[in-house]
């Protein structure tokens, strides 16, 4: 089994749409949760995980769209919620409060989550990835640092996927992995997208510049 592995979305249709248009066949795909936030586009963003009964988990941005609360969210993330929270319909923002903290699929053998097994609000770096991290999972998958990268260990994959709408690794293409569950195998992917659209789109928005200009970065 092939499977397309998303996470941090983050209300970039420009970049869903590269990533999804770029995907090579696989079978499925799962989300790392973060499908809204920051960028002007969480309705499309939404609407295209549920339309593909994407398993997803929540993210913090999720939540806190979900529930109406930023709690210590920067200027530019607690714009994006109230961003979303405006333009999201009652079936998009129940979705989004019915994601789970953690999702298991392919029998058992893939667990996702956001941040951390024990807790979905911690970032866990790509140098902080480790065997302890796993369960009785083949592979986990997690996101929320928006930085692409993965360890096989011989307990199994610790793979996050990178940022679809905001990467924050020094490489501004949207990112996205592909997982071989036969033999474990992870394929990592990046694909340019058309930034200044979203540059444009965050500006007719009227959100704060900076959502946009730091793609340009990958910061």
């Amino acid at each position: 089994m092939r499977l397309g592995v998303l996470s941090d979305i983050h209300g970039n249709r420009v970049a869903l749409d590269a990533v999804l248009a770029d995907l090579p066949p696989v079978d499925g795909l799962v989300c790392a949760g973060d499908v809204v936030g920051y960028n002007p586009w969480p309705a499309a963003c939404v609407a295209a995980m549920r339309e593909r009964s994407v398993p997803t988990v929540m993210g913090n941005h999720d939540r806190a769209v979900a529930s109406g609360s930023a709690f210590r969210f920067n200027s530019m993330a607690a714009a994006g919620v109230e961003h979303a929270r405006e333009h999201l319909d009652d079936d998009a923002l129940a979705w989004l409060a019915d994601l789970p903290d953690e999702r298991r699929v392919a029998d058992g053998r893939l667990k996702l989550v956001h941040g951390h097994p024990d807790d979905p609000d911690r970032y866990t770096y790509p140098d902080e990835f480790s065997p302890r991290l796993l369960g009785d999972e083949d592979v986990l998958v997690l996101g929320h640092t928006h930085v692409q990268g993965y360890e096989r260990f011989d307990e199994g994959v610790v793979l996050n996927p990178g940022s679809v709408g905001q990467p924050r690794d020094g490489d501004p293409r949207a990112a996205y992995a592909v997982l071989d569950l036969d033999d474990l195998a992870v394929e990592t992917h990046r694909v340019e997208y058309d930034v200044d659209a979203v540059v444009d789109a965050v500006g007719d928005a009227g959100l704060p510049d900076r959502i946009g200009s730091r793609l340009y970065d990958g910061r």
